[in-house]
């Protein structure tokens, strides 16, 4: 029906031109953003599953830290024992020296005060061999536990205490040839056992290293998964833009035509 009342057609382009004004800010919106699910509003599905996931980085990222904290704490341990066992074969040598028959009381003396200097710095680096007040090697040390997952998981790196009185040459000396020949077996075993701690602390420490790669690997793939869920293709939302801009152009044109011909 003809009305002079009602123009038809300029409502209906300004229903389309209403349309694409819309569609021209949503994506005006999600090249802003980077995102096309930003909010709830965008698809509450999605949006819910991508907050889950970040939350699940956020917690691999507590148990990121706390695996650096572990590996730093093994890694002085590991160093610190390192530092022993090279003193321990120095020590070695001045006790095979002092082992031998025929020397002076004088040669005897520098040698035994060169081996408690090296015993007084294997305490020394027992002592401080702490990274945020935890020692792994001394005798008072106790087990590390370190966060491997965000469910609670942990893994244990076992103490190794390799202080002089553990180690048992604490009271050696090189006074005589007899004395001498007691401290270098003393001294043999200590190597063996300090050997055998850094093995242990090796181990633990492949652990710690092995989780830490998996976690930062698996926190990369969550968060691909997440940007596959939410992130605009800038590509397209472009050549949307241009595109909705166009129409919003022609709407303008055609809704003032409409009205126009209405007057």
């Amino acid at each position: 029906m003809l009305s002079v009342n009602t123009n038809t057609g300029a409502m209906l382009a300004l229903q389309y031109l209403n349309k694409t004004e819309g569609e021209l800010q949503t994506t005006q919106t999600h090249i802003n953003s980077g995102l096309k699910v930003a909010t709830a509003k965008d698809d509450g599905a999605t949006f819910a599953i991508a907050q889950n996931m970040r939350g699940d980085i956020a917690g691999m990222g507590a148990v990121k830290t706390n695996l650096a904290l572990g590996q730093s704490i093994t890694n002085v341990a590991i160093d610190a024992g390192k530092a022993v066992s090279e003193l321990l074969i120095e020590m070695k040598a001045k006790a095979v020296q002092a082992s031998q028959e025929g020397l002076d009381s004088d040669s005897y003396v520098a040698l035994n005060e060169e081996f408690t200097s090296l015993r007084a710095q294997i305490t020394s680096i027992v002592a401080t061999a702490e990274f945020n007040g935890k020692n792994l090697i001394d005798s008072a040390s106790t087990d590390l536990k370190v966060l491997s997952t965000v469910d609670g998981s942990t893994i244990t790196i076992t103490k190794q205490s390799i202080d002089a009185t553990t180690l048992a040459i604490h009271t050696a000396t090189l006074s005589n040839a007899t004395v001498a020949a007691t401290a270098l077996t003393a001294i043999s075993q200590a190597i063996i056992d300090v050997s055998n701690a850094l093995a242990s602390l090796g181990s633990g420490a492949k652990r710690v290293d092995i989780q830490a790669e998996f976690t930062q690997k698996l926190m990369d793939i969550i968060k691909q998964g997440i940007g596959n869920l939410v992130d605009a293709d800038l590509a397209t939302e472009s050549a949307n833009l241009q595109a909705f801009q166009i129409k919003q152009q022609l709407g303008v044109q055609a809704r003032s035509e409409e009205h126009t011909s209405e007057l």
